[in-house]
C-alpha cells in the first residue's frame, strides 16, 4: 500500500492512531487503552504471552516500573485489510545507561477499529542478554562463531 491507496477497511488509521498512542504512552493514559485495544486483546514479546487488556495495562505498567524514561518511536507503518505492521524504537534507561531497542509490531484490527492481536518481535538477546556479564560474553561468543566472515 502506497498511501495514496484507499484504506477502506480502516486499518490505516486504527494502525496509526495506536502507534500514536503508544508514543504518548504514560502510566496516566494506560487507562484510555480502551480506546484502542479490545478486552480481548492477546499481547506477545519475547518476554510476555498474556491475553486481555487489562493483562496488557500490566505490562505496561512493570514497563514504567522497571526502567526509566521509556519512550516508543513509530519509524513506519505497513497496513492493508486487517493487519498492520510498525516498525519502532523504544529507548529507555536502564541502570543508568541509555538502552535502544529496535522492533516491529504485528498488529491485527477488528472492523471496528480496535487492536486483538500485538506481537512485538525484536532480538532480546542482541539488545539485553548480550549486555549481562557473564552470559552476554558466552552469547557474543556464539554469535560471533556463527556469523558470516567474509
Amino acid at each position: 500500500m502506497t498511501g495514496m491507496e484507499k484504506d477502506p477497511s480502516g486499518t490505516r488509521a486504527a494502525a496509526r492512531a495506536y502507534g500514536a498512542y503508544l508514543e504518548n504512552l504514560t502510566p496516566e493514559t494506560l487507562t484510555r487503552l480502551g480506546d484502542y485495544a479490545r478486552s480481548d486483546v492477546v499481547f506477545q514479546d519475547p518476554f510476555n504471552h498474556v491475553t486481555g487488556r487489562e493483562a496488557l495495562s500490566q505490562v505496561f505498567k512493570k514497563m514504567f516500573e522497571d526502567v526509566g524514561q521509556p519512550g516508543f518511536r513509530v519509524t513506519h507503518l505497513t497496513a492493508d485489510d486487517g493487519i498492520a505492521f510498525i516498525a519502532w524504537r523504544f529507548s529507555f534507561v536502564l541502570r543508568n545507561r541509555p538502552v535502544t531497542i529496535e522492533g516491529v509490531s504485528e498488529l491485527h484490527i477488528d472492523k471496528n477499529g480496535k487492536v486483538f492481536r500485538h506481537i512485538d518481535y525484536w532480538d532480546a538477546a542482541r539488545h539485553l542478554y548480550e549486555k549481562l556479564p557473564l552470559i552476554g560474553a558466552l552469547l557474543r561468543r556464539i554469535r560471533r562463531r556463527l556469523a558470516t566472515r567474509p
